[in-house]
Formats: C-alpha cells, structure tokens, sequence
C-alpha cells in the first residue's frame, strides 16, 4: 500500500482548512485497497464545534461500515485522546499519521490496542501545522497545544 499516496487526500483537506483559518488537521478513511470513502478536517473553529476534529470529520462523511478492522484512517498530525478513542472504540485496523512532531499524540496507546500505526514525517505536514502554531498559539492552545498530560494519564 502506497501510505504516501494516500496522505495526499488530508493534506488536501488540512490546506483547505489552514485556508479558512482553523487548525490544519486533515483526514481520509480508505478500504483495505486503498478506495477513498471519505475525507475530512478540522472545523472547530470555522463552525464553533469543538467536536469537529479532522479524523471524527472523516469517519462520520464514511457513513456506517460493517466493519472497521480493515479500514485504513489517513491523518495529517497524530491524533489526539479524543480522536485515539475513536480509532480504538470503531477497531479501525490502520492509521497513517503524517506528522507527529508538532503534537506526539498517543501512538503507544494505539498499538498496545493492536492497531497498526505508519508514521511518515512527512515535511509539509511538519511545516503547515508548525506555521499555524506559530501564528495562532491562542487558537491551538485552546485545544491540544497547552495539555499537561502525557500519555500516561
């Protein structure tokens, strides 16, 4: 599977909502050959919705699936508790993560449920969600940027 071919879709995505001025987080959910079945992004800020993560955004435009094991979640920047849950509550089998330099998520916590996790450090993944910290440290701290836990809590 081509993972690189498929973050093309949520980088898509997390440009269009750097462009919109909301935090550059995109997501796409695959089937096991690699079909798009939806896409997704971060809009808590352009529609007031703190529940609107790239990854939730991306699972909720798939519709119901039978099942999730063999679907792959395609994200721009490691997901966060709330969007590690869902991967976890759904048994999505895959994620691919484009960066987990700016933000390193808990990546452990998926794998020990058994989920298969790709880290690609993909540079413009890295430099987008860098240059959004940079200029909106009120808006990514509202949300991810300022959390005291660790992956332990």
């Amino acid at each position: 599977m081509d993972y690189r071919a498929l973050l093309e879709s949520a980088l898509q995505e997390a440009e269009i909502g750097f462009q919109e001025g909301g935090v550059p987080v995109g997501a796409a959910l695959f089937d096991s050959s690699g079909k798009l079945l939806s896409r997704g992004r971060n809009r808590r800020v352009q529609e007031d919705d703190p529940s609107i993560h790239g990854e939730t955004d991306a699972f909720r435009k798939a519709g119901r699936q039978t099942t999730y094991r063999d679907k792959i979640l395609v994200t721009t920047l490691a997901p966060c508790w709330y969007c590690s849950g869902l991967i976890r509550q759904f048994n999505i089998g895959t994620v691919v993560i484009g960066e987990s330099v700016n933000f390193s998520g808990h990546l452990d916590w998926l794998t020990e449920a058994g989920v298969k996790v790709v880290e690609l450090n993909d540079s413009r993944c890295i430099e987008l969600m860098a240059k959004f910290i940079e200029n909106n440290p009120e808006i990514w701290n509202e949300d991810i940027g300022e959390c005291s836990c660790d992956s332990s809590d």
